[in-house]
């Protein structure tokens, strides 16, 4: 055993036992059990309640050099009640990698996310989850893409109105195209982490009975997880808009994608922006 792997085993032989040493009986449903030698559980409770082999855990906490799998690594962070930190904390030192992504599909974002958005006043920005849905927008994106608030669901995911809607590929305009391409690309990549999922291949289907052009687009099977970092759009009221385009995850939610549209420093975009914002505000 390498120096390198020897100090890896017993980092995580201190950080499992300083976990389980804070947690007590009462948190987990155990009877105190008379008196204890050391706080917390014992490796026995804690083999108990993960549904593993008390050898096999001593193991960890002796810092010996075995390989565990996944699922013996998943009922551990449950059994002692580790956050989502701490879980990556534990893959990275037992399995030299992050764990596996669990994608949870959210609905609606924090006060905190929803107010960065708003604060960004004529740059329009949005957050998508996994399935390109647009959960979350501020008014400078109703500017390009309709009123939001009263779309349904489907009408908000990105990838569907880039094929159904005829007013999203106006405005995409001799642009369409490669956007259209890029788009399905970053979705089969997406795709598959998801492929467990029914709604994704049931996607796949609904969008291939409804444009041919995504049926070709999917079968070059093209994955992309970027964006251009420059974006032209044609409004039908004030013309072209110019922005750069910037996208990132949330430390927290990281299934969340942030995309954000910055108007040109020319200052054009910008008040034609404010002009139909202006307008929508009168009516």
């Amino acid at each position: 055993m390498g120096k390198t792997e020897l100090k890896r085993n017993s980092e995580l032989a201190h950080f499992l036992r300083s976990r389980r040493e804070r947690i007590t009986p009462r948190q987990v449903g155990l009877a105190e059990g008379g008196r204890r030698r050391t706080p917390g559980l014992r490796r026995g409770e804690v083999a108990m309640l993960a549904g593993v082999s008390l050898e096999w855990y001593t193991y960890l906490e002796q810092g010996r050099l075995i390989h565990v799998s996944t699922e013996f690594l998943e009922s551990l962070a449950i059994a002692l009640q580790l956050n989502a930190e701490e879980r990556k904390h534990m893959f990275l030192l037992a399995h030299r990698q992050p764990p596996p992504v669990k994608p949870i599909l959210q609905s609606a974002v924090s006060p905190v996310l929803q107010r960065f958005l708003d604060e960004l006043d004529t740059s329009p920005g949005c957050v998508m989850d996994a399935r390109m849905n647009i959960i979350a927008w501020n008014a400078a994106m109703c500017v390009l893409n309709g009123d939001l608030n009263h779309a349904s669901e489907r009408e908000r995911n990105l990838l569907w109105s880039t094929f159904t809607s005829a007013d999203f590929r106006k405005m995409k305009g001799d642009l369409w195209e490669e956007h259209a391409q890029r788009s399905v690309a970053q979705f089969r990549a997406e795709y598959a982490c998801h492929v467990d999922d029914p709604w994704w291949s049931e996607q796949v289907i609904a969008l291939s009975e409804v444009s041919e052009e995504f049926r070709v687009y999917w079968d070059l099977h093209d994955v992309l997880n970027y964006s251009k970092a420059h974006k032209t759009i044609h409004h039908p009221i004030v013309g072209e808009l110019a922005f750069d385009y910037i996208s990132f995850k949330p430390s927290d939610t990281p299934d969340l994608q942030i995309s954000i549209l910055i108007p040109l420093d020319d200052g054009v975009t910008k008040a034609k922006i404010q002009k139909v914002m202006k307008g929508i505000n009168e009516t």
